[in-house]
């Protein structure tokens, strides 16, 4: 097993450090929409390792047991300068890295493949396109939503404290995921300690709907592998696998499942198994 140590990146972003004995390769790696970093990523992180790969699994500023205010408030263009910063600090402790990124943050790393020299990645149900993820939300819901993210926004530019709202609930109710699968998916990924809050603030919703990474895709020098759930009706899974068909060296491959059956049991198995390989193959 390797030794697991906790690193502070740039005074604020809290993440573990996986480190094998003679490892020269780096895996980066952060969670999807509100999670943090306990939410079942250390499984896949172990089985990193267990490929000879470091890992530096990290929370973005303002969640889990990162530092940053205010609290709760997801940013695309900040969350993606934390992944610079630990990019950057594996970058002066190996020779190459890789990325991971589940569910919203596997938009993330589509999006940073076009700007760093990664090695390799690995994406599994990612949130690829954001206006065609959002069109999978109930419409009265996504009304009320659009409504109370606009109030945050406008409150934000006048100093008022984030409107918080639900990240996850059961359909028909009021939060950002709300599919048949959302509740449990959670409550099944969350250990008892975890430092998980179920809230983050309304703005999030405006930005998602411009954010398309995908599109980039013939942008993206590095391997990477797309593992998409063709049953996601969270992050929308036809343009995930566009990335794959446009990407150089894109690699898909497909599960019968949905967006959260890839996070433990049989599923995660297989999926875990074909990434570390990807992974230790191109990386190591």
């Amino acid at each position: 097993m390797a030794p697991v140590l906790d690193v502070t990146l740039r005074g604020e972003i809290a993440a573990w450090h996986y480190a094998p004995e003679g490892a020269t390769a780096c895996v980066v790696m952060a969670h999807g929409f509100s999670a943090v970093r306990d939410q079942a990523l250390p499984n896949n992180a172990a089985r990193f390792a267990e490929a000879g790969l470091a890992v530096v699994l990290f929370d973005y500023r303002g969640f889990g047991a990162s530092g940053g205010e205010p609290r709760q408030v997801m940013d695309i263009g900040k969350q993606l300068e934390d992944w610079r910063t630990a990019f950057a600090w594996a970058q002066e402790r190996y020779e190459r890295i890789g990325l991971f990124g589940s569910s919203f943050a596997g938009g993330h790393v589509v999006e940073l493949c076009t700007q760093l020299n990664v090695g390799a990645a690995v994406v599994q149900c990612p949130l690829t396109d954001g206006l065609a993820s959002a069109l999978l939300i109930p419409k009265k819901t996504a009304l009320k939503l659009s409504k109370l993210a606009l109030q945050d926004a406008v409150g934000a530019r006048f100093g008022r404290r984030p409107k918080l709202v639900p990240a996850v609930g059961a359909p028909g109710e009021l939060a950002f995921l709300t599919s048949p699968d959302s509740v449990s998916g959670f409550a099944e990924m969350t250990p008892p300690d975890s430092t998980w809050r179920n809230v983050v603030a309304a703005r999030i919703g405006l930005q998602v709907l411009t954010y398309r990474p995908g599109v980039k895709a013939a942008r993206i020098a590095c391997p990477i592998l797309l593992c998409v759930c063709e049953h996601d009706v969270l992050c929308a899974p036809g343009p995930a696998m566009k990335v794959a068909e446009n990407a150089p060296q894109g690699e898909l491959v497909r599960y019968p499942v949905g967006h959260f059956a890839l996070y433990q049991g049989e599923w995660f198995e297989r999926a875990v198994t074909r990434q570390a390989e990807f992974l230790a193959r191109h990386l190591a």
